[in-house]
């Protein structure tokens, strides 16, 4: 019996396919022959646009040059280094807005290089392979509380942490991420990536 506040709604409407048909990964991975071509793309801009269109001033150029020559790893780390989230970042940001529309490629020929893509290939390798590739500096013996456990939380911790800080953070809900993990819809953060 339907709900007459609710017109149309109904549970059970869709098969278990089509919901994960419907829900699933808004951008998938590239394959490895589709990294090569993408990467082979780039110019390697010296006063990169895209750069300057990335709000978190990743060494884009850098990154990609890194992947091409098959240092999926060390790519990874120019973009953590700027960005810890920076795989979450490839999932979400609106690159199509930002860095790629910004690309010569773009402008010169309406196909930007898979900027958000090339990110999230670099990032899902080092994440795979379970490396974490930054060490903490000896204790200071400071200790700081950051209050919020989203991403500028879990940032600021992290940075702290490299400079030998022991952090402790507060947060109001049970799990952390805040936007990550609340706010992103389904399809541009599957299978629980937040965490």
């Amino acid at each position: 019996m339907t709900n007459p506040m609710t017109p149309g709604i109904a549970a059970d409407r869709l098969s278990n396919e089509a919901l994960a048909q419907n829900f699933a990964d808004l951008h998938v991975p590239l394959e490895p022959h589709e990294v090569r071509v993408a990467a082979d793309r780039c110019y390697f801009c010296y006063d990169a646009p895209c750069v300057t269109a990335c709000p978190t001033d990743i060494d884009i150029p850098l990154f990609i040059r890194q992947i091409s020559t098959d240092r999926s790893e060390a790519a990874a780390k120019t973009i953590l280094d700027m960005n810890i989230l920076g795989g979450m970042c490839a999932r979400v940001c609106p690159t199509e807005v930002l860095c790629e529309q910004a690309c010569v490629r773009e402008v010169s020929e309406g196909k930007p290089v898979e900027i958000g893509r090339l990110q999230r290939h670099a990032t899902d390798r080092l994440m795979a392979k379970n490396i974490h590739p930054f060490d903490r500096a000896a204790a200071t013996g400071k200790k700081v509380a950051v209050v919020g456990a989203g991403p500028a939380g879990l940032s600021c911790a992290h940075r702290l942490a490299l400079k030998g800080i022991d952090v402790t953070i507060y947060d109001a809900r049970s799990k952390a991420g805040g936007l990550n993990e609340y706010g992103i819809a389904a399809y541009k953060s599957t299978n629980d990536f937040a965490a």
